[in-house]
């Protein structure tokens, strides 16, 4: 654990840009690394506010990801976050988040930098489209300049009621499934299959209206999910494990995302 927390150090170095702290700013937003424990502070309380339940201060996944902070700045207000774990390839996987709920021996042998992404949230009183697309900005910047060449991490469904999310978990089932070389294996003691669900074929509408957005984004891009979700009671959630190769993206996505963060 210590060499990684000295990597994420190296992280927090590598992934600024010209200027040590901001990474990017447009119109009313600015994204940018935390700093210290006032930044990590509001972090967990946005979190806490998104997730509806109080962050631990002492999660120790904290103290070793970077930290990006999108903030209006007419108030201050913090109104969009996540943090990301950079890992040298697949053979540190197990050090992840997701490791804790997800068999991940498969992607032990992606032997190319990857990056976790986790507690990705948005203020629920802020809903201007800019903010989702600075922090996309700010996460292509990173992954062009690190080289990353898998991005991961847990997607989560509020809630844990299973009912609610059947047609997107019946289109996550027949169109989105990871490749076998690389899919999750059950690891959790509480799952949801998705082949042991009753359902006829879904409803594309109302698939998409129950997807997170930000695995909406992922599978636009190509992403691809595990053919299970995590009942987390701890977080009141629902979570797919989530893979996107960069490698993978579609060349006009890529043109588009380093096209609209060259923009900011």
């Amino acid at each position: 654990m210590a060499g990684l927390i000295m990597r994420s150090h190296q992280v927090l170095r590598g992934f600024a840009m010209s200027d040590p702290v901001e990474i990017l700013k447009k119109g009313f937003y600015c994204a940018r690394l935390a700093e210290g424990g006032r930044d990590l502070a509001a972090a967990q309380a946005l979190r806490g506010l998104c997730f509806g339940r109080a962050e631990p201060e002492n999660d120790p996944f904290d103290g070793i990801c970077a930290h990006v902070l999108v903030e209006d700045l007419r108030s201050g207000q913090l109104v969009c976050c996540f943090r990301l774990l950079e890992l040298a390839d697949g053979g540190e996987i197990e050090q992840s988040y997701s490791a804790q709920y997800y068999d991940l021996a498969a992607l032990v042998h992606f032997r190319r930098p990857m990056a976790e992404i986790g507690r990705f949230c948005m203020h629920p009183d802020w809903s201007d489209p800019d903010i989702l697309r600075l922090a996309w900005a700010a996460l292509t910047r990173m992954v062009d300049d690190r080289g990353v060449e898998m991005l991961f991490g847990c997607s989560s469904f509020a809630g844990t009621n299973v009912d609610q999310y059947l047609d997107a978990f019946a289109m996550l089932n027949r169109q989105h499934l990871g490749p076998d070389r690389w899919r999750p294996r059950v690891k959790a003691s509480h799952v949801v299959r998705f082949a042991a669900l009753v359902h006829n074929q879904p409803d594309v509408k109302q698939a998409m209206l129950q997807m997170p957005p930000l695995l909406r984004s992922y599978l636009m891009m190509g992403g691809w999910v595990s053919d299970h979700a995590v009942v987390d009671d701890g977080m009141n959630t629902l979570h797919v494990f989530t893979g996107l190769e960069i490698g993978a993206i579609p060349a006009s996505r890529k043109r588009l995302l380093r096209a609209v963060a060259a923009d900011f």
